[in-house]
């Protein structure tokens, strides 16, 4: 079992890491992680991320409260949000939030990052949505996250960053790793002319791909409402599938799915 005081070490680790990688500016940012249903240790405010030493790190219960603070170190104001994801999503094990500059970019702009243009980001991310504007230090920037945290492990904040989560940190962390170079691919792309998306046959590959490797989280491989009415999954969708049903008819669902199935072999 991973000490205390190893997991500290980490969250530091990946602080310097997000801050080295031009994720966050000054003090930026923050991570969490769950040690248990009422236990959590979590950044501080007002330090950068990529000066801290384990005695920086706090720990919070379920609430937010401070359990254990070393000197003036307080838990930033946006630990609500990060007590958010874990009382809504009971798998996840950590927290990034970050403000890396292309995906910032985008959620500045309020676009989100649906575009199907790479099999990694496909695969890993599916969809990153975009949490409607919040105000900081207020449950409004949770109420925004809580919409989406049921079908996705990665969200923009609109005019804010991103946020992501998973089962442990390393994993969290690697999600803002993707989450910025996808949008980085996409932006880029988007110069050159604009990028070549995979049809929704190749998109439904992908997302059987990872199906069979049984990948932890939530994604629209999984949780899309037309997987679980046996029909192909949505993609390019903005975010809004979970709300409603796809409008394509029944016909041509058939006949994806039976083009699918037939190259995939499963008939």
């Amino acid at each position: 079992m991973v000490s205390e005081y190893e997991i500290k070490k980490q969250i530091c680790d990946i602080g310097k890491r997000i801050y080295d990688r031009n994720m966050v500016a000054a003090n930026d940012g923050n991570i969490s992680v769950k040690l248990n249903d009422n236990e959590f240790l979590c950044t501080p405010t007002g330090v950068s991320k990529g000066f801290m030493t384990p005695d920086y790190i706090c720990k919070v219960d379920k609430n937010g409260k401070v359990l254990q603070a070393n000197g003036n170190f307080r838990p930033s104001s946006e630990i609500k949000m990060h007590m958010r994801v874990y009382q809504c999503r009971p798998d996840v094990g950590a927290v990034v939030h970050a403000h890396p500059t292309f995906a910032t970019s985008f959620a500045i702009a309020g676009i989100p990052l649906t575009q199907p243009i790479m099999p990694e980001a496909v695969i890993a991310l599916g969809c990153v949505p975009i949490a409607k504007y919040g105000r900081p230090s207020t449950e409004e920037i949770p109420d925004a996250v809580e919409e989406w945290l049921p079908y996705y492990d990665a969200v923009l904040l609109e005019s804010h960053g991103a946020l992501t989560f998973s089962t442990d940190l390393l994993n969290a962390y690697h999600k803002m790793e993707s989450v910025e170079f996808y949008a980085e691919l996409l932006y880029k792309s988007r110069q050159l002319g604009g990028p070549k998306e995979f049809t929704p046959e190749q998109v439904e590959q992908l997302y059987e791909i990872r199906r069979q490797f049984g990948l932890p989280g939530k994604h629209p491989a999984n949780v899309c409402p037309n997987v679980k009415a046996g029909k192909p999954s949505c993609h390019s969708c903005g975010g809004n599938c979970h709300g409603a049903a796809n409008t394509e008819t029944d016909a041509v669902v058939a006949e994806i799915t039976k083009r699918v199935m037939e190259q995939l072999n499963l008939r």
